[in-house]
This record gives C-alpha cells, structure tokens and sequence, in this order.
C-alpha cells in the first residue's frame, strides 16, 4: 500500500522524488534482484519505504541511504530498529558517502536528475572499476535504460552504453509507465539490471579507451575517422580499420565494446611506436 497520504509527506522536486506506487512494478524489482537470505542490501533514496518493506524480509540486512530528513525522520518511525534490527538508516546523498562496506547488491528507484554520477559511483570508471557488488538492479530513466542495454547500431547506443558494458553485463528487465509514481515524471522509465564482471576483452590503456570514447561519440551524425582527427591522422585510422576488417566510413555507434577496446588498443601502440 502507498504509505504517502497516511504519513503527510510531500515531493520534493529538489531531490527529484517520484515514488514508486505499482505493487506490480515493485515486485518485478524485486524479482530481477534474485535474492537470498545472505544478501547485504544497499537502497539508494528509500523515499516512503514501499520498496524497503518488500525487501527486508528476504535478506539479511538492508542499508538504505536517504538524503531528505523528514524522510528519514518518518522512516525512523515506520520501520524501527526494535522491530527491524536488520535495516540501516543512513541520512545523507549516496555521492558524498563512501559506500557501505558490508553490502554485496543494489536495488534503488535512484533520483533521475544524478543518474550518470550514481552509476559512476557503484561501476566505478573504465580505469578503476568498482567490483563491490555481485548485481545492481535499478529503476532509471527509459532513455537511459535503452542506452545501458543497447547492441550497436541501435540508435540508443552510444558511449554510455559501451562504458557500462565494458564494466557489466546489462539488461532491460522491463518498461514501467509515469503513472506507475506519485508523482508522475514527465518521462517513462524502465528497470535495469547490471551484473558487474571484469571486461571480457581489457583494453591496455583504460583512460585512453575512455578519451577514445568522448571524442568518437562527440558528434555522432560524423564518421569515426573524423572525430578522431585530434588523436591520428584520418588515413592512418583508415588503415587501421580496414586491417580490422571495418567500414572506413564507419561511425562511432556501430563498433562493438571489444572493437572499441581493439581500436584503443592499436591506436595506442601505434602512439607509443611514434613516440619511441
């Protein structure tokens, strides 16, 4: 039951709240979390509670981190530590926290507004990945739940999506429309979930793939050998993809992550073999 009216809270556009009133919306959450009972939970933005209370009696502990205070404040009352031993209560925004050690999977309707630092902050960067959790499943934006699922050449792929799948393997668990919040978003949303691995294909120089990756996507409507003009010349990156047995005329969105991870690495050596 949707707790909001019974406590008198309010959204706050601030925090960018919208909470998750769909019981069947929850339960799917749920669900694509695969719990057991010796699972250390971590919730980013609990809001009322409503998906906390379907969490806490399936795991061992639940760590929930909120930044509201009334919130806080309300949860507090709702679910005590007397009758709740298990949950955790941690006032403060989930970006200025370090993240609790003793939790092994995310499960979070995370604010909309910090979703690239949220997804930052649990994955980690390309050069130093974060390896905390076994899986982390998440209510997003549609349009980002798209760019983290989405195979090349799909118009949703874009460097996004080739970052978080160097790092996890991600999937589209489902759409869930506005009116499934109070209030509803101006936007529709999608649950996602990513299950964090070590990179199929390790690309030599991380930071350099990532730098790779902001300029070949800086203008996607351009042909790779374009982008790329500030890092190798356009016929020696020509000579590079046509021994990979690629289009010249490819674009930024139609190479895979390991192709992506295979040109970073040529590239590269070819820049050290220079600079030699």
């Amino acid at each position: 039951m949707f707790k909001s009216e019974s406590l008198k809270i309010r959204p706050r556009k601030q925090f960018g709240q919208h909470w998750l009133k769909s019981e069947a919306v929850l339960n799917k959450i749920v669900a694509a979390g695969h719990l057991q009972q010796g699972d250390r939970i971590l919730e980013i933005g609990p809001g009322t509670g409503n998906l906390t209370r379907l969490l806490l009696p399936l795991v061992e502990s639940l760590t929930a981190v909120e930044i509201d205070r009334d919130l806080c404040a309300k949860l507090r009352v709702t679910m005590p530590v007397t009758k709740y031993p298990h949950f955790h209560l941690i006032e403060g925004s989930i970006l200025d926290l370090p993240l609790p050690e003793a939790t092994n999977k995310v499960i979070a309707n995370i604010p909309y507004n910090i979703t690239g630092e949220i997804l930052k902050k649990l994955l980690g960067t390309l050069a130093e990945p974060v390896s905390q959790f076994g899986r982390i499943v998440l209510l997003v934006q549609k349009e980002i739940g798209d760019r983290l699922a989405a195979k090349p050449s799909h118009k949703a792929y874009n460097s996004l999506s080739v970052r978080m799948q160097y790092l996890a393997d991600c999937h589209f668990i489902c759409d869930v429309p506005a009116s499934a919040f109070y209030p509803p978003p101006k936007v529709n949303s999608a649950i996602v979930c990513l299950v964090p691995r070590p990179p199929i294909t390790v690309a030599s120089d991380p930071k350099f793939l990532d730098r790779l990756l902001t300029l070949g996507f800086a203008t996607k409507r351009k042909m790779l050998r374009n982008n790329l003009m500030t890092v190798i010349d356009r016929d020696r990156l020509v000579a590079i993809l046509e021994s990979m047995a690629i289009n010249p005329q490819v674009r930024a969105e139609d190479l895979s992550v390991a192709q992506w991870v295979a040109l970073s690495d040529r590239v590269k050596a070819l820049q050290n073999s220079d600079n030699s």
